[in-house]
């Protein structure tokens, strides 16, 4: 049996498989047979099921079988609660039993012919607070199923839970039984625009294009007129409905190249809808009763679309997007348009984004983003930046008013939006991107090591949020990853990854920086990273609640299957770190440190490689730490400090609300106090301290960080150059002395005044260089 479970790690782990699944199937009923056909090879099964729960029968219903006789599809239904299917899913445990027969809370079904099969696993699927089903395997054999098996059928359950939630869906909402009808179209009408609108950058650049608004409620672009001179036909709408199936396809191989953290998934939803009878079926029903097939396309997107909205819960009323993407392919391809004329992939403006959003914005290659609200350090920000997406973060709530034909220029490195700007403003800021492009080009070369003036050792690394910026790094010579961030497999999925999902990601890391210092942070998930699907409640404060390291103590098979993968991910890695996040009291250090030791001993029992000698740091974040820093430093291997939620609780300034951003101030005198303290402790305790914040990367404040002792630096890959020409030009004794000063003074405006004072001179002696 060990050959057959050495393969169980590969278990859809390459994501192709479950790709072509969603776009190769003809409909939805045949991407579950495939699935189950899928999951019960893999695991050499004799049987896989699916049950998906249905809310109106309040009942787990038999969709799909592989080894069952299929009759009993849509027949075999059973309650919470009832038979062994029944109990793992109401208490949402794994069920493994090496001989159900016997089992007095076997659930019998003649129809479905089951008597020959004794091994029986059961893993629950849930999205968050809401219950989908439940992924079954069986065997002929007694006792044929072990730990490896459980963990890969959990590894597809948790792959396929995304895709089962939107059929779950897609069923509910095609036996409804009166559809509402669509609202009429409307009009287009001219709104009136500014000249200039002042915001905050979120992620630097330059844009110019017309502008599209992205209006949830309204559907505006399904309900507006479109003028076309073509009279489609149903082979129209047929050869449409295919070139958009292959288009979707070209998108999501587009994006396991470029983006590997999203599993070239994005488009799950897309392919599902697709496959819906009640979908394109009804369309084409529509098309044969007399309905003009542009008109059924919209009528039924519509119908789609309103059922989606009226649900209370955010990711259901995510598939709305979804929806209108889809129908808006289905008509450009249909009528034979440009996509632009109808989905304009032009500068988006939106009043909230999700990180899966701004994914299907770059497959567009969108030039611009303006968010209006939101925060300036939040993940779609940060998301923006890996991606070079300008983004402008504003509170004018008359941008979302705006024509889609009326012209935008971004100036997103100051957060100026041009509304309808002159010829002559145009050709300024063109003419100032050539130049910025002209000395980007000229400016990425950087030395192999990094010194001040008078020769100080200066260690800089680089902060990673998407594999794809890992090439950048390594260009520029970075000294190693001072900070991968893990939310962003967690983010853009809807639900969990699975420790086979993650462990790919997190093996291409490690193998892009083989002779080098990696550094992981483990999911630092709530606040204003929230997933959406999790069954964390609403908080108050979230900033203040069950997040980071709390979150993941809490939902420990959620932080055991991420430090498994980055273990293993991490074997024969020469400089591996794990760190975690929001860290507030030694008890609460040891008892992560904790499950990284039991899962090392769970690794090695299995006979799993996996990294042993991974050095284990924490981040330095709460003010609570700060005092008993020195007990810290005998525990941990690495300090490293996030500047951006140091601040933000050192001065209980959310760093993402506008209505605070005046006290959110990184030089504050406490701010400057503490981390000096920080410095200082580490130094002492010989323990390696860097600052990974967004404090590291400015010009203002490299010269105090470099003076109360600071060796190591992480920061995006784009700042590399800058950092290091800065610290090139900085002198020790001066940088010293400077923080000296302002260690010193209690105000905020006399440490605003010397830090401007030498922030000048820095510059002026960078600029005569």
């Amino acid at each position: 049996m060990a050959k057959r479970k050495r393969t169980h790690f590969q278990l859809l782990c390459d994501i192709g498989e479950l790709a072509h699944l969603l776009s190769d199937t003809a409909d939805i009923g045949m991407f579950l047979e495939q699935s189950v056909d899928l999951v019960a090879r893999h695991l050499q099964a004799d049987v896989c099921s699916i049950y998906l729960f249905d809310d109106r029968e309040d009942a787990l219903v038999l969709k799909a079988t592989h080894g069952l006789n299929r009759n009993a599809v849509d027949v075999v239904k059973l309650k919470s609660g009832e038979g062994l299917v029944g109990i793992s899913f109401e208490v949402f445990a794994v069920i493994n039993d090496g001989n159900a027969q016997e089992n007095p809370n076997f659930k019998y079904f003649a129809e479905a012919d089951e008597d020959k099969f004794h091994s029986f696993i059961c893993v629950p699927i849930r999205r968050g607070v809401e219950k989908i089903g439940a992924l079954v395997v069986q065997h002929s054999e007694r006792n044929w199923f072990g730990d490896d098996d459980v963990r890969a059928l959990k590894a597809a359950a948790s792959q396929l839970a995304g895709s089962l939630e939107d059929v779950r869906v897609l069923m509910e909402v095609g036996q409804a039984g009166n559809l509402p009808v669509a609202e009429p179209e409307i009009e287009e009408t001219p709104l009136t625009a500014g000249s200039l609108i002042k915001g905050t950058s979120g992620a630097a650049g330059y844009a110019y294009g017309d502008a599209f608004v992205m209006q949830k409620a309204r559907s505006v672009l399904l309900r507006r007129r479109i003028e076309s001179q073509k009279e489609c036909t149903r082979a129209d709408f047929e050869s449409a409905l295919e070139m958009t199936t292959r288009e979707l396809q070209s998108l999501q191989e587009g994006f396991a190249r470029r983006l590997p953290e999203s599993a070239s998934l994005i488009f799950t939803a897309h392919f599902l809808i697709l496959k819906d009878h009640s979908f394109t079926g009804r369309m084409a029903t529509l098309i044969d009763e007399g309905t003009a097939p542009v008109d059924a396309v919209k009528t039924v997107a519509l119908d789609y679309i309103a059922l989606f909205l009226e649900s209370p819960h955010v990711y259901m009323q995510e598939k709305a997007l979804d929806v209108e993407d889809l129908a808006l392919r289905i008509l450009s391809h249909m009528l034979d348009e440009k996509a632009d004329e109808i989905r304009p992939q032009k500068i988006f403006i939106a009043s909230e984004l999700f990180p899966s959003d701004v994914l299907k914005l770059a497959s567009g290659e969108v030039p611009g983003i303006v968010l209006v609200g939101g925060g300036i350090a939040s993940h779609v920000a940060i998301l923006c930046r890996s991606l070079q997406i300008p983004l402008i973060i504003s509170d004018e709530a008359r941008l979302l008013e705006l024509k889609p034909k009326t012209s935008l220029l971004m100036d997103a490195d100051v957060g100026n939006i041009y509304v309808n700007p002159a010829a002559e403003t145009v050709a300024i800021f063109e003419q100032k991107q050539r130049a910025h492009q002209s000395v980007s080009a000229k400016g990425a070369w950087m030395g192999e090591a990094t010194f001040t003036a008078d020769g100080k050792k200066v260690t800089l690394m680089a902060n990673i949020n998407l594999l794809s910026e890992i090439s950048l790094a390594t260009t520029l010579k970075a000294e190693g990853i001072g900070l991968y961030r893990t939310e962003f497999p967690f983010l853009i999925r809807s639900t969990f990854p699975s420790e086979a999902e993650q462990y790919v990601i997190y093996k291409r890391l490690f193998d892009s920086m083989p002779h080098r210092t990696v550094t992981i942070r483990t999911l630092d998930a709530g606040g204003d990273k929230a997933l959406a699907y999790s069954n964390v409640q609403a908080e108050e404060n979230p900033e203040l609640g069950l997040r980071s390291i709390r979150f993941l103590l809490r939902h420990r098979e959620v932080f055991e299957n991420q430090v498994r993968a980055i273990l293993r991910a991490a074997a024969g890695a020469k400089d591996a770190r794990l760190m975690f996040p929001l860290i507030s009291s030694v008890d609460e250090f040891r008892a992560a440190k904790k499950v990284v030791t039991d899962c090392m001993a769970a690794l090695f029992t299995e006979g799993s490689e996996y990294n042993s000698g991974l050095k284990i740091g924490m981040m330095v974040e709460l003010p609570a730490v700060l005092e008993i820093l020195d007990v810290f430093a005998r525990e941990v291997d690495f300090f490293s400090v996030g500047t951006n939620d140091f601040v933000q609780y050192m001065l209980a300034a959310d760093r993402t609300s506008k209505l605070v951003a005046d006290y959110y101030n990184m030089h504050h005198p406490a701010v400057l106090r503490g981390l000096a303290n920080i410095a200082r402790t580490a130094n002492a305790a010989n323990v390696p301290v860097s600052i990974c914040g967004e404090m590291g990367r400015h010009v203002a404040y490299l010269p105090f960080l470099i003076g109360i002792g600071i060796r190591q630096l992480s920061v995006d890959p784009q700042f590399l150059p800058d950092v290091q020409k800065t610290i090139g030009h900085i002198n020790f004794k001066e940088a010293e002395i400077h923080a000296k000063r302002l260690l010193e003074m209690g105000a905020i405006s006399d440490i605003s005044r010397e830090i401007d004072t030498f922030s000048a001179l820095l510059r002026t002696a960078i600029e005569a260089a």
